[in-house]
């Protein structure tokens, strides 16, 4: 079944999956600029026995003119896509974040330093050499983040990943960073190039430094390195919400991620259910935040 993924169809409380139904699904991710252009995604033909597609980042001004191909059409979720223009400058983005971000990096920075001998400790990597370096720090720390524990997308570790990563890198298509303290890494970042578009695909950082905001610090020091690179146009933190992904952007796209599929028994009954879910959760919000206010 070339082209099929067996992939969930996740029933979810906020970030927690707490059931979900295998498909046999063929992916389609639309790319920042196609999102920018609302352009339509291009679906290729479903392979036979596969259940249909799941669709990812479709911008929200485009849905209505989507070849739904006589399938199901179901809605997972709606949210903004952000972006950075790497192109302003350092300067220039900086004194345009929020004076409450800039003061948190100031402070949370100072605290990591000074927890470090005073120094802010921050890798970059870039070469295959540097990238195999990068990688033999921060998979440990992956597998201990949350992102792997709960989400399952924590830095791989398996050898064809890795491969793949040492040939991006050749290629100038890849980039780390970590942030350490006593040598230590504490937080990572990880991100492929595609097309002058810096990719935010794998982040993570040891609970322990909370408190310090490592994570935070890292984007800011991250962006500032491709800025002062001045190769690339955008750094585009992918689908879903989030306040980190807001505090840095420049711009959005509104986006929504879809499933279309074969319109059998069995699909019908599991769109069935995951509507059904959702707008109990939904509900369930809504009396919550009701409580709340009186």
């Amino acid at each position: 079944m070339s082209g099929a993924l067996d992939l969930p169809i996740a029933f979810r409380v906020g970030t927690r999956t707490v059931a979900s139904l295998r498909r046999q699904l063929v992916r389609v991710a639309v790319s920042l600029e196609d999102a920018l252009d609302g352009s339509l995604p291009s679906l290729p033909a479903l392979p036979a026995g596969a259940d249909g597609y799941s669709l990812l980042s479709v911008p929200m001004a485009a849905v209505a003119g989507l070849d739904t191909r006589a399938l199901i059409v179901a809605e997972r979720q709606r949210y903004r896509r952000w972006y950075a223009d790497l192109t302003l400058g350092w300067g220039a983005y900086h004194a345009a974040l929020s004076g409450n971000l800039r003061s948190t990096l100031k402070r949370k920075g100072k605290k990591i330093a000074a927890e470090d001998g005073g120094t802010l400790d921050v890798r970059r990597y870039r070469t295959p050499e540097e990238l195999a370096a990068f990688h033999a720090l921060a998979r440990p720390l992956a597998a201990g983040t949350y992102q792997e524990k709960l989400l399952g997308m924590g830095l791989p570790g398996n050898a064809a990943w890795v491969e793949a990563m040492l040939r991006a890198a050749a290629a100038d298509r890849a980039r780390g960073w970590l942030l350490c303290i006593g040598g230590r890494a504490v937080a990572y970042l990880y991100c492929p190039v595609e097309r002058g578009t810096v990719v935010y695909e794998f982040v993570g950082h040891d609970e322990r430094f909370d408190a310090l905001s490592p994570g935070t610090v890292l984007m800011a020091e991250a962006l500032k390195d491709l800025m002062d690179e001045g190769r690339h146009a955008r750094f585009d933190f992918t689908e879903g919400e989030g306040q980190h992904k807001r505090q840095f952007a420049t711009g959005h796209v509104e986006a929504c991620d879809l499933f279309l599929l074969r319109p059998t028994i069995t699909n019908r009954a599991a769109m069935a259910a995951l509507t059904g879910f959702d707008r109990a959760v939904a509900w369930g919000k809504a009396i919550h935040r009701r409580s709340t206010r009186t």
